[in-house]
């Protein structure tokens, strides 16, 4: 990689704090490591795996950093399903749960204002990176639970129709069904092999009683991106609420909910580096949207969602939110960089790659790769690589054997959905990282297709899905 790629683009040093700056003769592994006095202690106590560190005076990947000294652990590789959390974020969390403590709803004494300040600050924060109002972002518990108010606690008018597509996410399709048990009428749209909608399909399917349309920004499994802004537009011409997932989406790409006419977004604290266990729900006042609160009590967060605001967490939410907004452009480019990377040393060296989602359209930071292991499943791969954090899918659905539904939608068949595998990069994924990975994906493949009588027919020209198989 060439630092020329990242050429004129500096990584912000945002918040202040103790900061050490390693660089590598690559521009895209500069990594910045904020650590305050607090947590100097902490990351003396990391550890490197030795056979992984780079020859470059760099820093590790926090990927290849172990909280114990005698535990090897495996590179991180699925930032789809989570991320590391940004020092700077816990820097920035730390004093609230230590010093400043108050309940943020006390308006009688300081302890109160201090926490409440700080809460309306990482509110404006989250509502700056999506371009929004501040008094139209209220906190929640993640993603999931911003779902359920936008779908499954919908105001429940005279309109009863909702549209969504096949390749949601698990908690939206739940809602869905949830409605369906209720009375509405929900259309799964289909989606073309590349993984995008056909607007003119979405006009057609939108009805005089439809009141809401949720369709995700960028998807899980196979980072496809909508046309969002176009999907807004068409909802707002037809006086149709619009719901957009943006789980995976905030943080990374631009975003701006007036430009994209957007009315409710999801957002998840632990996709950008944030903590776990908070996000936020954009609803927009003008027009209004009326959602109906999951829990009743002291009525705060407007009355949507009432329970004592956990400072420390939206605190750190709103620190990843700016973070993210200052680094965009600079964590884009570079990971746009290190996918390419994968991609072309995979397919360099395994023949027969497909590369599932549109090839333009789509964040570049998640690959989903099938055929790779040709008439391997994933699972052996997995099992294989156990020096690598690698995922099948979506974590949510991790647990089933089934092949992704996401890969059906698009018209993958049983076995090429079984041989696929997801690859994540994020802010903190190297070169190093990057290299390590495709170097054991490709030495696995090939040693498990040599010991695959599958593979050695295939290799006669045998036509697998010719042959009538009979069990004795």
């Amino acid at each position: 990689m060439s630092p020329k790629a990242l050429k004129g683009i500096n990584r912000p040093n945002n918040l202040s704090c103790f900061t050490t700056v390693f660089r590598s003769e690559a521009g895209c592994s500069e990594r910045t490591r904020c650590i305050s006095s607090g947590l100097w202690a902490l990351w003396s106590l990391v550890t490197v795996r030795a056979d992984h560190l780079p020859s470059s005076p760099c820093t590790p990947s926090t990927a290849l950093l172990s909280p114990r000294l005698d535990e090897l652990r495996p590179l991180y590789m699925d930032f789809q399903a989570t991320t590391p959390m940004d020092p700077r974020v816990l820097d920035a969390m730390l004093p609230y749960q230590v010093n400043y403590y108050g309940n943020p709803h006390s308006r009688t004494h300081a302890y109160g204002w201090e926490s409440e300040t700080a809460m309306e600050k990482a509110r404006k924060q989250v509502a700056d990176l999506i371009g929004a109002d501040p008094r139209e972002t209220v906190f929640t518990s993640g993603a999931t639970e911003s779902q359920q108010y936008c779908v499954a606690r919908f105001y429940k008018a005279k309109k009863t129709h909702i549209i969504t597509t096949q390749t949601e996410h698990k908690c939206v399709l739940d809602s869905c069904r949830i409605l369906e048990a209720e009375g509405f009428e929900v259309t799964y749209l289909p989606v073309k092999n590349n993984g995008l909608i056909d607007l003119k399909q979405l006009q057609e399917t939108i009805r005089p009683d439809t009141s809401l349309v949720s369709i995700m920004t960028v998807n899980n499994e196979i980072g496809v991106k909508q046309p969002i802004k176009e999907i807004g537009h068409l909802c707002r011409s037809k006086n149709v609420f619009f719901h957009t997932d943006a789980a995976q989406a905030v943080g990374k790409i631009p975003i701006n909910v007036n430009d994209w006419k957007v009315d409710l977004m999801s957002i998840s604290g632990h996709k950008i580096s944030g903590p776990k266990g908070v996000g936020a729900l954009y609803v927009r006042r003008r027009p209004r949207v009326r959602i109906e609160p999951l829990q009743n009590g002291g009525g705060q967060e407007r009355g949507l969602r009432s329970g004592t605001v956990p400072t420390p967490l939206v605190v750190g939410l709103g620190a990843a939110c700016e973070i993210a907004q200052q680094e965009l452009e600079y964590d884009h480019k570079c990971v746009t960089v290190l996918a390419n990377r994968l991609v072309q040393k995979i397919v360099s060296e395994i023949p027969d790659v497909v590369k599932n989602g549109d090839p333009d359209q789509r964040y570049p930071g998640k690959i989903r790769l099938s055929n790779c292991l040709f008439f391997l499943k994933w699972e052996s791969l997995l099992m294989a690589l156990k020096d690598v954090a690698l995922s099948s899918g979506s974590a949510c659905t991790s647990a089933s054997l089934e092949p992704s539904y996401v890969l059906r939608a698009i018209g993958a068949d049983e076995d090429l959905a079984h041989s696929s595998i997801r690859f994540g990069i994020g802010r903190f994924t190297t070169e190093e990282d990057v290299d390590y990975t495709v170097e054991k994906c490709i030495q696995q493949v090939k040693r498990l297709r040599e010991m695959s009588p599958l593979w050695e027919m295939v290799q006669e020209g045998i036509d697998l899905k010719s042959i009538k198989w009979t069990q004795h």
